[in-house]
């Protein structure tokens, strides 16, 4: 019996959706040569990570181990799959690999953090492999909403796995490679061991719809607008923002790109030959002086983010340019959930400058990047997988997706982040639970979920703030009463009194029964000066506050 094993292990990604990362590995117990795709971040909320700049996944057991990491490889540019492999390779100190536009991407994202270019290595597409360790690696073209998007085929010594990445069956993108069954027929032909796949749009029942649907549509509105149109979609949809362009020029209009993300992703693709025939662009400085009417804008903010393009032109001027009356704003993109009130904030302020908004309500402007329910099933038709493990998803859309596989008369296996699967001979089983979570990124600096930042900076959101400062002299008696500065708080409380007042107040009047033992010991001082200043405030204005006391002895 072989004392080796194949393994699968999410550390990100499979159970959310977002911050991939996926760990596969061969060899004796404890001892296997992995490999690692993609490494990428989610994006922070107000509600649950104030502040902070992004969410990376831990990679902790990667770092254990990081003299057994044969190379990253990443399957596609979005930033949910290649966002961290600057601000992790530090840690992992791994070639990695992609094809030429992703890798024109990390290589831009490696020289921002000073780490060497060359680390990252641009391979073609299948049938091209690399050997790492005791796998061996193509990129397999598949279609999705960013080019050069690729699946991954993985042979080890166990057999076959292919990992889907994120992707879409369109045979006609526009942009980058159109999805070829007979390729993947004859890549699945020999057998596949385990397909990890997709499974972002299982519970949309109807068959996805091809990019090139989308451009009829959206040059028909372009052409009907009467003031300046304005445009909005995932920056690295390039496809898209092609589509948007030609429909622009068709209509008579100059073609101006507003946001760093927007001109980034064209510039790469211009770079990689993945675009050869964008349309000309005018500046932003140069639209000043063209009609209105004779200019459309494709710009960044499709999520509703404060900073983007799209928000700042609903506030004010961006970039010398304002929206007015009669002008058109269209979001040819999809909100992602927990966006909403970003995305409303922007069309109400358009709304009052008179501007017209059209979202993908029709469904008329957008298609989603990812396959749906009737394509998921075709795909697996395609590959006969021994095993189907749904990934990229929330929970509820990797238990259906099993669901359908076990439909369909396959194995699915339901294996959420931390959950390592062992692919070894003929049945998966879960052989280890390995402790997952978050880390992040506030400002320049890596922190972790537990170092207790993100949960004090909710804590002073949700209940404000008071710092208590008081002063000791050499004989351990106070030196004058005790102040108080507050931050996030009402003046006033209950009692119609200055809530400073009254918290000073208070503290006086402790410090006044605090003993001698109490004066000597900070420790203390500290917890009895607190107490009374969140008693105090929960009786004047309902909330306990954060308290930072601040005891300075005069030696």
């Amino acid at each position: 019996m072989s004392t080796e094993r194949l393994i699968y292990l999410p550390l990100g990604g499979a159970g959310e959706i977002g911050m991939n990362a996926y760990v596969y590995g061969y060899g004796a117990l404890g001892r296997e040569r992995l490999i690692v795709v993609d490494m990428g971040v989610a994006f922070p909320d107000m509600d649950g990570s104030p502040g902070v700049d992004l969410i990376l996944p831990d990679i902790t057991w990667l770092k254990e181990r990081r003299d057994r990491i044969e190379a990253v490889f990443i399957t596609h540019a979005h930033e949910d799959h290649v966002g961290a492999v600057a601000l992790t390779y530090e840690d992992l100190r791994a070639p990695i690999y992609a094809r030429a536009f992703t890798a024109n991407i990390a290589r831009r994202k490696m020289a921002e953090h000073g780490h060497p270019e060359d680390a990252v290595q641009t391979v073609s597409a299948y049938p091209q492999e690399i050997t790492a360790g005791p796998f061996k690696l193509s990129f397999l073209p598949i279609s999705h909403s960013i080019p050069e998007s690729s699946a991954l085929v993985i042979d080890s010594p166990e057999g076959r796995v292919i990992h889907s990445g994120d992707f879409k069956l369109d045979e006609t993108p526009l942009v980058g490679e159109p999805f070829d069954p007979d390729l993947w027929a004859e890549v699945s032909k020999g057998g596949v061991k385990a397909l990890v796949c997709d499974s972002t749009n299982v519970f949309s029942a109807h068959a996805g719809r091809s990019e090139a649907s989308v451009g009829p549509e959206i040059t028909k509105l372009v052409e009907q607008a009467s003031g300046m149109v304005v445009a909005t979609t995932f920056a690295s949809n390039v496809a898209r923002v092609k589509t948007l362009a030609d429909a622009g020029v068709a209509a008579g209009r100059s073609i101006v790109l507003m946001g760093r993300a927007m001109r980034r992703m064209i510039e790469a693709a211009v770079e990689t030959g993945v675009l050869s025939d964008f349309p000309t662009v005018v500046s932003p400085e140069d639209a000043k002086s063209i009609p209105r009417e004779n200019l459309m804008l494709l710009v960044t903010g499709s999520q509703g983010e404060r900073r983007a393009a799209s928000a700042q032109l609903a506030r004010g001027k961006y970039q010398g340019i304002e929206m007015q009356e009669g002008d058109l704003f269209l979001f040819s993109s999809k909100t992602i959930p927990g966006n909403e009130k970003g995305v409303i904030r922007i069309i109400n302020a358009f709304s009052e400058k008179g501007v017209d908004v059209v979202d993908d309500s029709s469904g008329r402007y957008h298609v989603s990047g990812h396959a749906n329910r009737p394509d998921l099933e075709q795909l697996s038709s395609i590959v006969k997988p021994q095993v189907l493990i749904p990934m990229h998803g929330e929970h509820r859309h990797l238990r259906e997706h099993v669901k359908l596989a076990d439909s369909n008369g396959m194995t699915g296996v339901l294996a959420v982040n931390g959950m390592m699967v062992d692919l070894s001979g003929n049945q998966p089983t879960i052989a280890e639970y390995i402790e997952t979570g978050r880390t992040y990124l506030d400002g320049s600096v890596q922190i972790g979920a537990l170092d207790g930042v993100v949960r004090d900076r909710i804590r002073m959101a949700l209940n404000g703030h008071v710092v208590v400062t008081l002063i000791v002299d050499e004989e351990d008696e106070p030196l004058g009463e005790p102040w108080c500065e507050i931050k996030g708080l009402p003046e006033t409380g209950r009692s119609n009194a200055s809530l400073v007042d009254v918290l000073e107040a208070d503290l006086g009047q402790w410090l006044g029964r605090a003993g001698a033992k109490t004066l000597r010991d900070d420790e203390k001082l500290n917890e009895g000066l607190r107490r009374v200043v969140r008693q105090t405030s929960m009786d004047e204005i309902g909330k306990k506050p954060e308290v930072t006391v601040v005891v300075s002895r005069l030696s």
